[in-house]
């Protein structure tokens, strides 16, 4: 009986590429591809099972690990894609393998031939301690210090001494412990992703704190927080409303 597989991309090269990988697979057959976060979740929530399903991350109109939080997925996942840092996350949901873009013929091979085993109850100590090793390899590893240039010097400023980061007339600056001021090479989308999210937290369009900076939190207008700081003397350092319920969670921990 052939086993139905759904594919879940939005690179057409990469649909071309993985149907004819697949085709050397002939207990398998493609029975939808679909493009979108929005798309699939109504494919899997209209009762279609798929048996197996190879899944993109970023897709085009989101990250696809939002599918897993609007719908239940039951069935094994083959997550491809052209970046590792999702790797850890990858596992933590339905994935049985993780492969890095453009995918290689044996890659595909190993991950279908390890789906195999589990689905026959096959899963061997072996493929455990793969699964262990590769989230291992792939744990995201944050940012732990700045080059920064002071006059005609440069040195090097770690990132738990960092208070807090925000935008100015686009430039990004960074405010340390002493209170000493510095440009950063790196928007606030980009450091977003770089720093710990443990210690950081980005309130608004236009400040990343630190937890260890905070010194007060008052209640304001609109269901918004304004936050006091140690070593930063703003007063629109301000939780946006959207994100005050993700910041309570944040630092209830």
């Amino acid at each position: 009986m052939l086993k139905k597989v759904l594919i879940v991309e939005d690179e057409p090269n990469a649909v071309q590429q993985l149907k004819r990988l697949l085709k050397n697979f002939i207990e398998l057959e493609i029975v939808a591809v679909h493009d979108t976060v929005k798309e699939t979740i109504t494919f899997l929530q209209e009762n279609h099972n798929p048996d197996l399903i190879f899944m993109d991350i970023q897709l085009a109109d989101g990250i696809s690990f939002e599918i897993f939080e609007k719908v239940k997925v039951n069935v094994p996942v083959i997550f491809t894609t052209a970046f590792n840092e999702y790797a850890l996350r990858a596992f933590k949901v339905s994935s049985i393998d993780y492969l890095l873009k453009p995918i290689a013929e044996q890659d595909l091979h190993n991950a279908i031939q390890k789906w195999q085993s589990m689905t026959q109850g096959k899963v061997s100590p072996e493929l455990i301690l793969q699964a262990a090793s590769l989230m291992k390899a792939y744990q995201k590893k944050y940012k732990e210090r700045f080059l920064i240039k002071v006059g005609e010097h440069i040195k090097s400023v770690e990132s738990k001494d960092i208070a807090i980061f925000f935008s100015e007339e686009k430039v990004t600056f960074a405010i340390d412990k002493d209170k000493k001021k510095h440009i950063i090479d790196f928007s606030l989308d980009a450091l977003e992703d770089l720093l710990n999210p443990e210690i950081f937290f980005r309130i608004n369009r236009k400040h990343i704190v630190s937890v260890s900076s905070i010194k007060d939190i008052i209640q304001i207008t609109n269901s918004r927080l304004k936050l006091v700081l140690h070593q930063h003397e703003d007063p629109d350092v301000i939780v946006a409303r959207e994100r005050v319920q993700d910041f309570r969670t944040w630092l209830d921990r």
